[in-house]
């Protein structure tokens, strides 16, 4: 499992999964669950403090995954750090082997367990990449030179269920004209919204990588609605999970069907089994990208 970029440009339908850093400093289990299912992942996301919960820095547990041969994502935020800390670290990332960067916004601090932490945005998504971007061209954001440049495949995030979709689209095209050189979206969890996003989204022509959170129950179910801004679980999906006796067995079939549903449309899906991950290959057996289900 290496060189996420050269499988980008490949053609080849890819499934990436997000794998979440420890509380701590032993990341044994985490890098076990890599290995289990790391045959049928093109690459791992490490996430940057999902949801604002303060987890080691994804930087660390991504040289831990390159020394087991394995190409991962790096999410870089702009919650917690200014531009000079965030153009530090994506230097000293690429020092230790990081070569793919997620740039994205961030989550507020108020919803995670340090809510009185203070916020920084210095940058946003755009920003992110264009910082990456500059780097690549051989300076900072303020102009500066480097002695040698970094050389990063960068990505970045969209909403394709956004309320206002065409500030969303506004987004994404700054996005891919900053350097993004692939997307990957939110939840997808009816193929209505993602084929209507896809038909105002093909002159940007660089791979979109479509989201698909495993569900556990309906109350689950319930809180993304809730807590998600711009996502909606439709009502036949949380019934579903609701009358079910078994919630593994459903929460598998309502992600493979997603994917059955949306894979003519993207080139790839990233699956956020969230300790689930386990069930990765299940899924995609029965959605039909591995094996004969």
């Amino acid at each position: 499992m290496t060189d996420f970029r050269a499988k980008l440009g490949s053609g080849k339908f890819l499934v990436t999964a997000e794998l979440n850093p420890p509380k701590g400093i032993d990341a044994h289990q985490v890098l076990q669950t890599s290995e289990q299912i790391g045959g049928v992942i093109d690459a791992y996301n490490i996430t940057d403090s999902h949801s604002s919960i303060m987890t080691m820095a994804p930087i660390s547990l991504a040289h831990l995954l390159i020394g087991k041969g394995i190409d991962p994502i790096v999410q870089m935020t702009g919650r917690d750090r200014n531009r000079i800390a965030i153009q530090a670290d994506m230097l000293s990332a690429y020092v230790l082997g990081v070569r793919n960067i997620l740039c994205m916004t961030g989550d507020p601090p108020s919803n995670g367990d340090h809510p009185e932490a203070k916020s920084v945005f210095d940058l946003d998504g755009i920003g992110l990449v264009n910082a990456a971007n500059a780097l690549m061209n051989g300076h900072d954001l303020a102009g500066n030179p480097l002695n040698e440049s970094p050389s990063f495949c960068i990505g970045a995030t969209v909403n394709p269920g956004a309320s206002d979709l065409s500030k969303e689209i506004h987004r994404m095209e700054q996005k891919f004209e900053a350097g993004a050189v692939f997307f990957q979206s939110q939840a997808i969890f009816d193929s209505e919204t993602l084929y209507k996003f896809a038909e105002r989204t093909q002159h940007i022509t660089v791979p979109i990588i479509a989201g698909v959170i495993v569900l556990k129950s309906s109350r689950m179910a319930h809180t993304l609605n809730q807590r998600l801004p711009d996502i909606r679980i439709p009502d036949a999906v949380v019934r579903d999970m609701e009358r079910t006796n078994d919630r593994q067995k459903q929460g598998i079939t309502v992600a493979a069907r997603i994917i059955q549903d949306i894979k003519e449309m993207v080139r790839g899906v990233h699956i956020m089994a969230i300790k689930w991950e386990k069930h990765i290959p299940q899924i995609l057996e029965e959605s039909g990208l591995i094996g004969n289900p």
